[in-house]
């Protein structure tokens, strides 16, 4: 009798401690903040320049006006002989929890390598800025880009002026790269923030990012709204069900993107896909970009279903680097030999949220530092390709490292 009472008692604390946990932790686990009434455009915004396809020759322009489709398209001059071509575009109205909008997205394909382009995207008549950008040489060898984990700034924030200086500085890098994340939580307002932080960047710059946990809406199961896949359009024709996954050969790279918020069933439909994916890539380097750190700064096993899924894929392939974010702060950690070696994979973490956390990596990655903003250049040139790891405030170099491939 005794045993069962001590038992009956140890239950009832247990559900009572658990009762209290999901008290205190239900808003942060499975609560939405609310979204305030808001009016879309009534002129062409938020136009965002990002890869179409797999093809380096591709780009897609997405933009938002209004909330009902209009006829819209891109003015696209090649100012190297003025050729003046508008592109149609298609769209799509989305209504969030507060608002409702009109968004479109233009697929420009077999751009000519090494040309100036010029662009505008006009609907019903109304007509964006004009912006710039650059296509790379065809037969280039040399690849450089900013890469950041998560940005997710707050209002007002100064995300914009971190990003600008990190590209002024580093004035060869052709695009950026966000490990998921760059938005906050998915409301217009942080929405609007978000084009905020990358204003004078995405217009001229081609941004690619991964699906990060405050791109979903919480709830018992999470949810993609349709809102990320129209701003981020590439995703609109290389999704698999409901996994955002995508990749681009651009020279000698090939990038590989993950979604890893999703549940294991999504988790091993994606490792399908990147065995592949990998299995028949004949590109110099191979660069995985996911959310989630395969090694976690912040615990041994955080992130353990994540490692486990990708993890023997991405070694047996012989990945070269691994960017991932989430965790809010800088970790860097090689991959060892049998014999004790320096050797790849080389997994990577970054932060340019005003938001950090404690980190508890005991070790286990070769660098690491908290409560620092932190931004990454990777450069590429012929057998070299170099990460460096840059305070976006003072420029300061924090971390620096070289991996260099035999010439076979």
């Amino acid at each position: 009798m005794l045993r069962r009472a001590i038992i009956s008692a140890i239950a009832a604390i247990v559900v009572i401690a658990l009762t209290v946990l999901c008290i205190i932790r239900w808003d942060a686990w499975f609560g939405n903040p609310d979204e305030a009434p808001y009016e879309a455009p009534s002129t062409p915004d938020r136009v965002m320049l990002t890869f179409g396809d797999s093809r380096p020759e591709s780009r897609n322009i997405s933009w938002t006006c209004g909330t009902d489709l209009k006829p819209s398209f891109v003015s696209l001059i090649d100012t190297a002989d003025t050729t003046r071509i508008r592109i149609p575009a298609t769209g799509e109205t989305f209504a969030s929890r507060s608002g409702k909008a009109a968004y479109y997205v233009a697929r420009l394909r077999h751009l000519r390598p090494g040309h100036t382009y010029r662009y505008r995207v006009t609907t019903a008549n109304r007509h964006s800025p004009w912006h710039t950008f650059r296509m790379p040489q065809a037969d280039q060898q040399t690849l450089s880009f900013i890469y950041s984990g998560d940005i997710q700034d707050t209002i007002g924030g100064i995300a914009n002026i971190l990003l600008r200086q990190a590209f002024k500085r580093h004035p060869d890098a052709q695009f950026l790269i966000c490990g998921g994340d760059l938005t906050e939580r998915p409301t217009d307002a942080f929405w609007g923030e978000t084009f905020c932080s990358l204003d004078s960047i995405c217009q001229s710059l081609p941004v690619l990012t991964a699906a990060g946990n405050h791109e979903y809406l919480k709830g018992i199961v999470c949810e993609m709204e349709r809102r990320f896949d129209l701003i981020h359009s590439y995703y609109l024709d290389s999704m698999e069900d409901d996994n955002h996954i995508f990749t681009l050969t651009l020279g000698p790279a090939q990038f590989f993107v993950l979604d890893s918020n999703r549940e294991l069933p999504s988790l091993l439909q994606q490792a399908n896909w990147l065995e592949e994916a990998l299995s028949t890539s004949r590109a110099q380097w191979k660069i995985v970009v996911l959310h989630h750190p395969l090694y976690s700064l912040r615990g041994e096993y955080n992130n353990i279903l994540q490692r486990w899924v990708f993890n023997p894929i991405i070694q047996t392939h012989r990945v070269d680097l691994v960017l991932q974010g989430h965790e809010h702060a800088y970790g860097r950690r090689l991959s060892r030999d049998t014999a004790g070696r320096a050797t790849t994979p080389l997994y990577t973490t970054s932060t340019c949220s005003p938001k950090f956390y404690r980190i508890k990596h005991r070790g286990h990655h070769d660098k690491a530092i908290a409560n620092k903003r932190m931004l990454q250049k990777v450069s590429i040139t012929g057998n070299t390709l170099t990460m460096t790891a840059f305070d976006p405030l003072s420029g300061h170099l924090y971390d620096s490292l070289s991996i260099v491939k035999q010439r076979r």
